[in-house]
């Protein structure tokens, strides 16, 4: 049986969207996230500097894909966007650290954690929508490009056609500046950086995260 579909409305109470926020929060939980967490809009951190980290030093990803800089949605944008919206579920997963530091032996079990993830907010999103949050919207993590399209010469939008994936590919949070590392934290969340030449065993855990930008 498919979910309930909403009438639009011109208000939502504050009740209804309370049990709705809370939802998605478990419907977070039950997709496989680890830990997800109501937060309002302007608990999210917005920072330049986070996709000039994808410049300095140059991210594989920047510029090959639809989903990533210089082709999304930039810091300034989204920072005006959000000041329309109050409530956001945010989400963490956690994986095997050797998953995340990129190994080719483990790039089968990376592409699918990311894919993970997309999946969560694809679900939360669209059940928002058919709440009558029409104007939902999500992030994941990692570049839509590699995590979908890997192994694709190119990334179909930026050759001008469809893309391959259009209801399940998004930017990232990094993507369009949301400061990530520090949204955990401040969540008292664990994260630890994790670089090329990290090691598994030097990593607790690793943690991709995205967001669901609800109303």
């Amino acid at each position: 049986m498919g979910q309930k579909i909403q009438k639009i409305g011109l208000d939502v109470g504050e009740d209804r969207l309370a049990t709705d926020l809370q939802k998605y929060q478990e419907k977070a939980i039950e997709m496989g996230a680890t830990r997800a967490k109501i937060v309002r809009t302007d608990e999210i951190p917005v920072d330049d500097r986070v996709t000039m980290k994808c410049q300095i030093p140059i991210c594989f990803g920047y510029g090959v894909g639809a989903n990533c800089p210089p082709h999304t949605v930039k810091p300034a944008e989204l920072r005006a966007l959000l000041e329309k919206y109050q409530w956001a579920v945010f989400f963490v997963q956690e994986i095997p650290s050797a998953v995340v530091v990129r190994d080719k032996a483990t790039i089968k079990e990376r592409v699918a954690a990311y894919q993970d993830v997309y999946k969560i907010v694809n679900g939360i999103e669209s059940a928002a929508f058919y709440d009558g949050h029409y104007l939902a919207f999500g992030f994941g993590a990692g570049s839509c490009r590699h995590t979908f399209c890997g192994q694709q010469e190119d990334c179909a939008v930026l050759k001008g056609t469809k893309c391959r994936f259009s209801l399940r590919s998004r930017p990232s949070m990094e993507a369009v500046g949301i400061d990530v590392y520090r949204m955990v934290a401040s969540a008292g969340w664990d994260i630890y950086p994790i670089g090329s030449d990290a090691k598994p065993d030097d990593v607790p855990c690793g943690v991709l995260a995205g967001i669901v930008i609800v109303r």
